[in-house]
Protein backbone atom coordinates (compact mmCIF):
# COMPACT_ATOMS: atom_id res chain seq x y z
CA UNK A 1 0.00 0.00 0.00
CA UNK A 2 1.36 3.41 -0.88
CA UNK A 3 1.64 5.91 1.96
CA UNK A 4 -1.22 8.02 0.60
CA UNK A 5 -3.78 5.40 1.60
CA UNK A 6 -4.16 4.33 5.23
CA UNK A 7 -6.69 1.75 6.35
CA UNK A 8 -7.10 2.84 9.98
CA UNK A 9 -5.96 6.13 11.48
CA UNK A 10 -6.82 8.12 14.62
CA UNK A 11 -8.30 11.49 13.71
CA UNK A 12 -8.08 13.23 17.09
CA UNK A 13 -11.70 12.73 18.06
CA UNK A 14 -12.60 9.65 16.03
CA UNK A 15 -11.34 6.87 13.82
CA UNK A 16 -10.67 7.54 10.14
CA UNK A 17 -11.38 4.42 8.08
CA UNK A 18 -10.76 3.69 4.43
CA UNK A 19 -14.20 2.59 3.20
CA UNK A 20 -13.52 -0.81 1.66
CA UNK A 21 -17.12 -1.24 0.52
CA UNK A 22 -16.63 1.23 -2.36
CA UNK A 23 -13.25 -0.03 -3.62
CA UNK A 24 -11.97 -0.33 -6.28
CA UNK A 25 -14.21 2.26 -7.89
CA UNK A 26 -13.63 5.01 -5.33
CA UNK A 27 -11.15 5.78 -2.57
CA UNK A 28 -13.16 7.30 0.25
CA UNK A 29 -12.75 7.62 4.01
CA UNK A 30 -15.26 7.85 6.83
CA UNK A 31 -14.61 9.22 10.31
CA UNK A 32 -16.40 7.30 13.05
CA UNK A 33 -17.10 9.08 16.34
CA UNK A 34 -19.85 6.81 17.67
CA UNK A 35 -19.46 3.30 19.09
CA UNK A 36 -22.49 1.90 17.30
CA UNK A 37 -21.37 3.52 14.07
CA UNK A 38 -18.07 1.66 14.47
CA UNK A 39 -19.96 -1.59 15.07
CA UNK A 40 -21.90 -0.95 11.88
CA UNK A 41 -18.69 -0.20 9.96
CA UNK A 42 -17.17 -3.45 11.20
CA UNK A 43 -20.21 -5.53 10.29
CA UNK A 44 -20.58 -3.92 6.85
CA UNK A 45 -16.86 -4.52 6.18
CA UNK A 46 -15.99 -0.84 5.86
CA UNK A 47 -13.03 -2.03 7.95
CA UNK A 48 -12.18 -5.72 7.85
CA UNK A 49 -9.34 -8.19 8.27
CA UNK A 50 -8.32 -9.60 11.63
CA UNK A 51 -5.32 -7.32 12.33
CA UNK A 52 -7.15 -4.16 11.21
CA UNK A 53 -10.10 -5.15 13.40
CA UNK A 54 -7.74 -5.44 16.35
CA UNK A 55 -6.57 -1.87 15.79
CA UNK A 56 -10.14 -0.64 15.26
CA UNK A 57 -11.25 -2.38 18.45
CA UNK A 58 -8.52 -0.72 20.48
CA UNK A 59 -9.42 2.73 19.18
CA UNK A 60 -13.09 1.83 19.59
CA UNK A 61 -12.63 1.95 23.36
CA UNK A 62 -11.48 5.57 23.06
CA UNK A 63 -14.47 6.34 20.85
CA UNK A 64 -16.84 4.92 23.50
CA UNK A 65 -15.09 6.97 26.19
CA UNK A 66 -15.37 10.21 24.22
CA UNK A 67 -19.00 9.47 23.41
CA UNK A 68 -19.72 8.82 27.09
CA UNK A 69 -18.27 12.22 27.98
CA UNK A 70 -20.15 13.94 25.19
CA UNK A 71 -23.51 12.36 25.94
CA UNK A 72 -23.29 12.15 29.71
CA UNK A 73 -23.24 8.36 29.99
CA UNK A 74 -22.45 6.57 33.23
CA UNK A 75 -19.73 3.92 33.39
CA UNK A 76 -22.21 1.09 32.77
CA UNK A 77 -23.41 2.64 29.50
CA UNK A 78 -19.83 3.26 28.41
CA UNK A 79 -18.82 -0.30 29.20
CA UNK A 80 -21.85 -1.65 27.34
CA UNK A 81 -20.77 0.30 24.25
CA UNK A 82 -17.26 -1.11 24.55
CA UNK A 83 -18.74 -4.61 24.77
CA UNK A 84 -20.74 -4.03 21.59
CA UNK A 85 -17.57 -3.11 19.74
CA UNK A 86 -15.78 -6.16 21.14
CA UNK A 87 -18.53 -8.52 19.98
CA UNK A 88 -19.20 -6.98 16.56
CA UNK A 89 -17.68 -9.97 14.70
CA UNK A 90 -17.14 -13.27 16.51
CA UNK A 91 -14.56 -15.20 14.47
CA UNK A 92 -11.66 -12.73 14.32
CA UNK A 93 -10.01 -13.03 17.73
CA UNK A 94 -7.97 -9.85 17.14
CA UNK A 95 -11.01 -7.61 17.57
CA UNK A 96 -11.60 -8.76 21.14
CA UNK A 97 -7.86 -8.81 21.81
CA UNK A 98 -7.50 -5.18 20.72
CA UNK A 99 -10.33 -4.11 23.02
CA UNK A 100 -9.03 -6.17 25.93
CA UNK A 101 -5.53 -4.74 25.61
CA UNK A 102 -6.62 -1.13 26.18
CA UNK A 103 -9.56 -1.59 28.58
CA UNK A 104 -7.28 -1.70 31.66
CA UNK A 105 -6.22 1.86 30.80
CA UNK A 106 -9.73 3.32 30.75
CA UNK A 107 -9.28 4.67 34.28
CA UNK A 108 -6.24 6.65 33.13
CA UNK A 109 -8.21 8.58 30.52
CA UNK A 110 -8.70 8.81 26.78
CA UNK A 111 -5.13 9.89 26.02
CA UNK A 112 -3.72 6.75 27.63
CA UNK A 113 -6.11 4.53 25.70
CA UNK A 114 -5.34 6.28 22.41
CA UNK A 115 -1.60 5.94 23.03
CA UNK A 116 -1.93 2.20 23.64
CA UNK A 117 -4.18 1.79 20.60
CA UNK A 118 -1.57 3.58 18.50
CA UNK A 119 0.99 1.14 19.88
CA UNK A 120 -1.21 -1.72 18.65
CA UNK A 121 -1.26 -0.10 15.20
CA UNK A 122 2.50 0.48 15.10
CA UNK A 123 3.24 -3.05 16.29
CA UNK A 124 1.01 -4.45 13.56
CA UNK A 125 2.94 -2.66 10.83
CA UNK A 126 6.29 -3.79 12.24
CA UNK A 127 4.99 -7.31 12.70
CA UNK A 128 3.71 -7.45 9.13
CA UNK A 129 7.14 -6.50 7.81
CA UNK A 130 8.67 -9.31 9.87
CA UNK A 131 6.03 -11.76 8.60
CA UNK A 132 6.81 -10.75 5.04
CA UNK A 133 10.55 -11.26 5.45
CA UNK A 134 10.30 -14.59 7.32
CA UNK A 135 7.65 -15.92 4.96
CA UNK A 136 9.63 -14.95 1.87
CA UNK A 137 12.75 -16.63 3.29
CA UNK A 138 10.80 -19.84 3.96
CA UNK A 139 9.12 -19.88 0.56
CA UNK A 140 12.35 -19.09 -1.30
CA UNK A 141 14.15 -21.99 0.38
CA UNK A 142 11.45 -24.52 -0.56
CA UNK A 143 10.31 -23.56 -4.05
CA UNK A 144 11.94 -23.53 -7.51
CA UNK A 145 14.66 -20.95 -8.08
CA UNK A 146 12.65 -18.78 -10.46
CA UNK A 147 9.79 -16.27 -10.33
CA UNK A 148 6.89 -18.02 -8.58
CA UNK A 149 3.23 -18.52 -9.34
CA UNK A 150 1.37 -17.76 -6.13
CA UNK A 151 -2.26 -18.26 -5.18
CA UNK A 152 -4.02 -16.29 -2.46
CA UNK A 153 -7.57 -16.33 -1.14
CA UNK A 154 -9.59 -13.32 0.10
CA UNK A 155 -7.63 -10.23 1.13
CA UNK A 156 -4.80 -10.40 3.65
CA UNK A 157 -2.97 -7.32 2.48
CA UNK A 158 -2.50 -3.78 3.72
CA UNK A 159 -6.26 -3.31 3.60
CA UNK A 160 -6.73 -6.09 6.16
CA UNK A 161 -4.08 -4.70 8.49
CA UNK A 162 -2.61 -1.42 9.66
CA UNK A 163 -0.17 -1.58 6.76
CA UNK A 164 1.88 -3.83 4.42
CA UNK A 165 -0.18 -6.99 4.96
CA UNK A 166 0.27 -10.56 6.16
CA UNK A 167 -0.21 -12.99 3.25
CA UNK A 168 0.26 -10.16 0.76
CA UNK A 169 3.16 -8.95 2.89
CA UNK A 170 4.91 -12.21 1.98
CA UNK A 171 3.97 -11.67 -1.67
CA UNK A 172 5.24 -8.07 -1.59
CA UNK A 173 8.56 -9.16 -0.13
CA UNK A 174 8.93 -11.90 -2.75
CA UNK A 175 8.11 -9.35 -5.46
CA UNK A 176 10.77 -6.99 -4.11
CA UNK A 177 13.24 -9.87 -4.43
CA UNK A 178 12.22 -10.50 -8.03
CA UNK A 179 10.59 -13.82 -7.18
CA UNK A 180 6.98 -13.32 -8.36
CA UNK A 181 5.78 -14.27 -11.83
CA UNK A 182 2.06 -13.87 -11.16
CA UNK A 183 -0.52 -14.06 -8.41
CA UNK A 184 -3.83 -15.87 -8.76
CA UNK A 185 -6.29 -13.86 -6.66
CA UNK A 186 -9.45 -15.82 -5.85
CA UNK A 187 -12.45 -13.52 -6.31
CA UNK A 188 -13.84 -14.39 -2.84
CA UNK A 189 -17.59 -14.85 -2.75
CA UNK A 190 -19.96 -13.41 -1.80
CA UNK A 191 -18.49 -9.89 -1.49
CA UNK A 192 -15.48 -10.18 -3.82
CA UNK A 193 -12.71 -9.13 -1.43
CA UNK A 194 -10.20 -10.84 -3.70
CA UNK A 195 -11.39 -9.22 -6.91
CA UNK A 196 -12.12 -5.80 -5.40
CA UNK A 197 -9.38 -5.50 -2.80
CA UNK A 198 -6.51 -7.94 -3.34
CA UNK A 199 -6.33 -7.24 -7.07
CA UNK A 200 -6.50 -3.49 -6.32
CA UNK A 201 -3.53 -3.78 -3.98
CA UNK A 202 -1.53 -5.94 -6.38
CA UNK A 203 -2.12 -3.63 -9.33
CA UNK A 204 -1.05 -0.61 -7.25
CA UNK A 205 2.10 -2.49 -6.24
CA UNK A 206 2.91 -3.44 -9.84
CA UNK A 207 2.54 -7.17 -9.15
CA UNK A 208 1.03 -9.18 -12.07
CA UNK A 209 -2.25 -10.78 -11.02
CA UNK A 210 -5.09 -12.85 -12.41
CA UNK A 211 -8.51 -12.82 -10.74
CA UNK A 212 -10.23 -16.19 -10.82
CA UNK A 213 -13.51 -17.63 -9.55
CA UNK A 214 -13.25 -19.32 -6.17
CA UNK A 215 -14.35 -22.59 -7.74
CA UNK A 216 -11.41 -22.45 -10.16
CA UNK A 217 -8.78 -22.38 -7.42
CA UNK A 218 -8.48 -26.14 -6.70
CA UNK A 219 -8.23 -26.89 -10.42
CA UNK A 220 -5.56 -24.23 -10.87
CA UNK A 221 -3.52 -25.91 -8.14
CA UNK A 222 -4.08 -29.45 -9.42
CA UNK A 223 -3.14 -28.45 -12.99
CA UNK A 224 0.34 -27.55 -11.76
CA UNK A 225 -0.09 -23.81 -12.26
CA UNK A 226 0.73 -22.84 -8.67
CA UNK A 227 4.04 -23.09 -6.80
CA UNK A 228 2.77 -21.96 -3.39
CA UNK A 229 -0.49 -20.76 -1.82
CA UNK A 230 -0.31 -18.01 0.81
CA UNK A 231 -3.39 -17.09 2.82
CA UNK A 232 -4.20 -15.17 5.99
CA UNK A 233 -6.19 -16.18 9.05
CA UNK A 234 -8.85 -14.81 11.37
CA UNK A 235 -8.23 -17.26 14.20
CA UNK A 236 -5.77 -20.10 14.74
CA UNK A 237 -6.38 -22.78 17.36
CA UNK A 238 -3.65 -24.18 19.62
CA UNK A 239 -3.30 -27.28 17.43
CA UNK A 240 -2.80 -25.22 14.26
CA UNK A 241 -6.31 -25.50 12.81
CA UNK A 242 -6.90 -22.26 10.91
CA UNK A 243 -10.07 -20.26 10.29
CA UNK A 244 -9.98 -18.12 7.17
CA UNK A 245 -12.41 -16.84 4.56
CA UNK A 246 -14.87 -19.44 3.29
CA UNK A 247 -13.29 -21.37 0.43
CA UNK A 248 -9.85 -21.63 2.03
CA UNK A 249 -10.26 -25.30 2.91
CA UNK A 250 -10.81 -26.16 -0.77
CA UNK A 251 -7.51 -24.50 -1.59
CA UNK A 252 -5.85 -26.43 1.25
CA UNK A 253 -7.19 -29.79 0.09
CA UNK A 254 -5.98 -29.15 -3.46
CA UNK A 255 -2.54 -28.09 -2.21
CA UNK A 256 -2.24 -31.26 -0.14
CA UNK A 257 -3.23 -33.41 -3.13
CA UNK A 258 -0.76 -31.65 -5.44
CA UNK A 259 2.14 -31.39 -2.98
CA UNK A 260 2.01 -27.59 -3.08
CA UNK A 261 2.94 -25.74 0.15
CA UNK A 262 0.06 -23.96 1.91
CA UNK A 263 1.43 -21.06 3.94
CA UNK A 264 -0.70 -19.25 6.52
CA UNK A 265 0.60 -15.77 7.36
CA UNK A 266 -0.84 -14.06 10.43
CA UNK A 267 0.26 -12.13 13.52
CA UNK A 268 0.69 -14.05 16.75
CA UNK A 269 -2.34 -12.19 18.12
CA UNK A 270 -4.47 -14.29 15.75
CA UNK A 271 -3.46 -17.45 17.63
CA UNK A 272 -6.02 -18.38 20.27
CA UNK A 273 -4.32 -20.80 22.64
CA UNK A 274 -7.52 -21.01 24.69
CA UNK A 275 -9.08 -23.07 21.88
CA UNK A 276 -7.63 -26.56 21.60
CA UNK A 277 -8.85 -27.17 18.06
CA UNK A 278 -10.65 -25.58 15.16
CA UNK A 279 -14.02 -27.14 15.88
CA UNK A 280 -14.27 -24.70 18.81
CA UNK A 281 -13.81 -21.61 16.64
CA UNK A 282 -17.09 -19.69 16.30
CA UNK A 283 -18.03 -19.33 12.63
CA UNK A 284 -19.82 -16.13 11.71
CA UNK A 285 -22.88 -16.55 9.51
CA UNK A 286 -23.70 -13.46 7.49
CA UNK A 287 -26.96 -12.27 5.95
CA UNK A 288 -28.26 -15.00 3.60
CA UNK A 289 -29.27 -12.24 1.22
CA UNK A 290 -25.61 -11.78 0.28
CA UNK A 291 -25.70 -15.09 -1.62
CA UNK A 292 -29.26 -14.77 -2.90
CA UNK A 293 -28.80 -11.45 -4.70
CA UNK A 294 -26.14 -9.27 -6.28
CA UNK A 295 -26.33 -5.49 -6.35
CA UNK A 296 -29.91 -5.66 -5.15
CA UNK A 297 -30.96 -7.98 -7.99
CA UNK A 298 -32.15 -11.46 -6.95
CA UNK A 299 -30.01 -14.30 -8.31
CA UNK A 300 -32.09 -17.11 -6.77
CA UNK A 301 -35.82 -17.82 -7.00
CA UNK A 302 -38.32 -16.81 -4.33
CA UNK A 303 -38.55 -19.55 -1.74
CA UNK A 304 -34.86 -20.50 -1.88
CA UNK A 305 -32.98 -20.14 1.36
CA UNK A 306 -29.39 -19.00 1.76
CA UNK A 307 -26.46 -20.36 3.77
CA UNK A 308 -23.68 -17.83 4.19
CA UNK A 309 -20.85 -18.86 6.53
CA UNK A 310 -18.11 -16.24 6.40
CA UNK A 311 -15.28 -18.61 7.27
CA UNK A 312 -14.19 -22.23 7.17
CA UNK A 313 -11.57 -24.12 9.16
CA UNK A 314 -8.55 -25.77 7.56
CA UNK A 315 -7.24 -28.72 9.62
CA UNK A 316 -3.68 -28.34 10.86
CA UNK A 317 -2.53 -31.37 8.87
CA UNK A 318 -3.16 -29.38 5.67
CA UNK A 319 -1.21 -26.28 6.79
CA UNK A 320 2.38 -26.59 5.64
CA UNK A 321 3.69 -23.56 7.50
CA UNK A 322 2.45 -20.81 9.79
CA UNK A 323 4.35 -17.54 9.55
CA UNK A 324 4.05 -15.02 12.38
CA UNK A 325 6.23 -12.09 13.39
CA UNK A 326 8.06 -14.49 15.73
CA UNK A 327 9.12 -16.89 12.98
CA UNK A 328 7.86 -19.93 11.05
CA UNK A 329 6.23 -23.09 12.40
CA UNK A 330 5.97 -26.10 10.09
CA UNK A 331 2.53 -27.15 11.26
CA UNK A 332 2.09 -30.26 9.11
CA UNK A 333 5.26 -31.62 10.74
CA UNK A 334 3.82 -31.12 14.22
CA UNK A 335 5.19 -27.67 15.09
CA UNK A 336 1.92 -26.20 16.34
CA UNK A 337 1.31 -22.83 18.02
CA UNK A 338 0.38 -24.55 21.26
CA UNK A 339 3.61 -26.52 21.32
CA UNK A 340 5.61 -23.39 20.51
CA UNK A 341 3.99 -21.54 23.41
CA UNK A 342 4.73 -24.36 25.83
CA UNK A 343 8.36 -24.62 24.79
Amino acid sequence: MRDDVRTVEWAGDGLRLLDQTVLPGRVEHVVVRDADALVDAIRRLVVRGAPALGVAGAFGVAIAMLQAEREGWDDAARDAAIARVREARPTAVNLAAGVDRVVPLVGKGVDAVVAEAQAVLDEDVRGNRAIGASGADWVTARTPDRPLRILTHCNAGALATAGWGTALGVVRELHDRGRVEKVYADETRPLLQGARLTAWELVRAGIPCLVQADGAAPSTVLRGLVDVAVIGADRIAANGDTANKIGSVGVALACAAAGVPLVVAAPWSTVDLALASGDLIPIEERDPGEVLAWGGTPTAPDGAGGFNPAFDVTPARLVTALVTETGVLEVAKGETPGRAART
